[in-house]
């Protein structure tokens, strides 16, 4: 029997960075993973295809839209899905051999298979024919991901009714595509395929969309993505979607039925925890599938780690990152700390829209005092040559410390600028620091700047 210090179970973000990491410690590791690629499903069929395909679809629609306000005419543009397609599939091909090869580098070893907890210090792998091995381990560490949530109802084909996978290889543009909840999966995603020519309508259950974002970044990007294009019906609940012989048909409680090429069910992610064999250990679960940790991230079961997806937290693939390093660093006698109120969340639409910190309703909620700071990307200089002025830069400080408590951006590259708002606040950083420290111009930066000046009613450019 094969013999490790530490076996991880899952070769996605949490589980193949906890790996390198645990051979930088020093530790003996093998990683067990079903999937031919690593990289877990961000890499195969989550973050990454999606930001190549709303990369790609970008560029189709700016092409054809986009750049006569900048003298540019193009005519006779065409769309080739296959190409479109092909480059994501490079993309994702590309990385995962990356993953590969960075754990040869550390001399992590790779186990192919499913695997499972087979009682105290044992995991067994069972590879896609069948054959069963186990390998001993003085330390586990879960890292499984998560799966897509299909509520009930929802006749799932893995074709035509399908999840974000499905949504991530149509062979062809679908002529009315109908996506079920309005939250970032759902308007990326939705997003892509209204760009390349659906008629795309999302259906969500709340009266507002992306939930968690804060209230008034939401109410614009609502507007925006309207304005796009994509017809977004809000209070929709939905009772069943189900393919028929031409075509998908949705229905809505209280509404008429919608006839579609395709259904999209974006309805939420839940922890892949089901049948990992953690019974054998004695350890169960929470109602929502997730496994209870120690701010270490031990499980109650002696030498059983989790991290990820798996555990509670923000779902999210930098944050299951975080959570491996912090993990390993913590049973190997390192500094263990994740601060989840600080981990940043991107929506890949177009606009950008990022966040970091608590949101406005959650301030106000907790009772806490704030001042707020504004800033319009149609006053920035930067955001004006590129012709991206759409959006803006909120920032909430405490109104007794000035610390900085949350940043919320809608605009381009808002992705990029809350790493900044992050890092700032990971030290404490009050409105005026942010305000006093000198900001390249003409850049896009400069709006959370001035954002933070304008905390105190001193912003210069609005």
């Amino acid at each position: 029997m094969q013999t490790h210090d530490l076996v991880v179970i899952g070769g996605g973000p949490a589980g193949y960075v906890a790996a390198i990491r645990a051979a930088q410690r020093g530790l003996s590791v093998a990683v067990v993973e079903s999937e031919e690629k690593l990289g877990g499903t961000c890499l195969r069929v989550g973050c990454i295809p999606s930001k190549a395909l709303l990369e790609s679809s970008h560029k189709f629609e700016e092409v054809r839209h986009g750049l006569a306000q900048h003298g540019i005419h193009a005519s006779g543009v065409e769309l080739d899905l296959a190409a479109m397609m092909k480059r994501k599939a490079d993309v994702v091909s590309t990385l995962a051999k990356g993953v590969e090869a960075l754990l040869k580098k550390n001399k992590v070893t790779r186990l192919r298979g499913f695997g499972t907890l087979a009682g105290a210090g044992r995991v067994e792998i069972a590879s896609a024919r069948g054959e069963r091995t186990e390998v001993a381990a003085e330390r586990v560490l879960i890292a499984v991901g998560s799966k897509s949530v299909v509520l009930p109802g929802i006749a799932f084909d893995g074709d035509r009714v399908g999840t974000s996978t499905e949504a991530l290889s149509y062979e062809t543009v679908p002529r009315q595509l109908v996506v079920i909840g309005g939250g970032y999966i759902g308007l990326e995603l939705g997003s892509v395929w209204r760009r390349l020519g659906s008629q795309v309508t999302v259906l969500e259950y709340a009266d507002r969309i992306l939930m968690g974002i804060d209230g008034e970044i939401a109410r614009q990007a609502l507007d925006m993505f309207r304005k796009e294009g994509l017809e977004i019906r809000l209070g929709q609940k939905v009772t069943s979607a189900r393919a028929a012989e031409a075509e998908c048909v949705v229905e809505v409680e209280g509404s008429e039925p919608i006839h579609c090429d395709r259904v999209l069910a974006a309805t939420g992610r839940r922890p892949a925890t089901e049948g990992l064999g953690l019974e054998s250990v004695g350890i169960k679960t929470d109602r929502h599938g997730f496994i209870p940790v120690d701010e270490q991230f031990r499980t109650v079961a002696p030498g059983v780690w989790a991290i990820g997806d798996c555990v509670p937290g923000p779902m999210l693939a930098h944050k299951a990152e975080e959570d491996g390093v912090a993990a390993v660093d913590g049973m190997t006698g390192g500094w263990c700390h994740v601060d989840y109120h600080l981990v940043p969340a991107v929506v890949f639409t177009h606009p950008e829209i990022a966040a970091v910190g608590k949101t406005q309703e959650q301030l106000e909620e907790a009772g806490i005092a704030f001042r707020k700071g504004v800033f319009p990307f149609r006053a920035n200089g930067r955001a004006r040559t590129i012709a991206e002025t759409a959006g803006m830069v909120k920032l909430l400080a405490d109104a007794t410390t000035d610390r900085v408590l949350g940043v919320h951006i809608i605009g381009p590259s808002a992705g990029d600028l809350v790493a900044e708002a992050a890092a700032s606040m990971a030290f404490g950083a009050t409105s005026e620091d942010i305000a006093r420290v000198c900001h390249a111009h003409p850049t896009l930066p400069e709006a959370l700047k001035e954002a933070a000046l304008a905390v105190s009613g001193q912003a210069i450019h609005a």
